[in-house]
């Protein structure tokens, strides 16, 4: 008789890596870049080494984004600090990612600064 145990994690730093650049489907396509990390995370995070910790902070830094982009926009009223709130997000929406992803490659923890944890 066989015993098989499905609650060995493998290590696969080039899905984490993609999961952080999957991100910047904002720019590339309009969409996509909250979803499919999303998707990434829920479908992996049992299977995967690292999952859990790398998809919640792609998580929250979305978000997060998500946030500051709805305080910049009425904040343009403001004499146009907003404007400057958008550049900020757009940014850090692209720099980010990138870094992290890089990071997740050679196995480090991701650190996203200004996110606010939800998850």
């Amino acid at each position: 008789m066989e015993i098989i145990n499905q609650n060995v994690l493998r290590k696969d730093n080039t899905l984490l890596s993609i999961t952080h650049l999957t991100q910047l489907l904002h720019y590339v396509t309009g969409f996509g870049g909250f979803i499919v990390p999303l998707i990434l995370w829920l479908s992996s995070r049992k299977t995967v080494e690292g999952m859990n910790e790398h998809g919640k902070a792609v998580i929250n830094l979305q978000l997060s984004l998500l946030l500051y982009i709805l305080i910049s926009i009425p904040a343009i009223l403001l004499l146009g600090l907003g404007i400057l709130g958008l550049i900020g997000v757009g940014i850090l929406g692209f720099v980010l990612p990138i870094v992290n992803a890089v990071k997740a490659a050679n196995g480090e923890s991701p650190s996203y600064f200004l996110t606010i944890p939800f998850i």
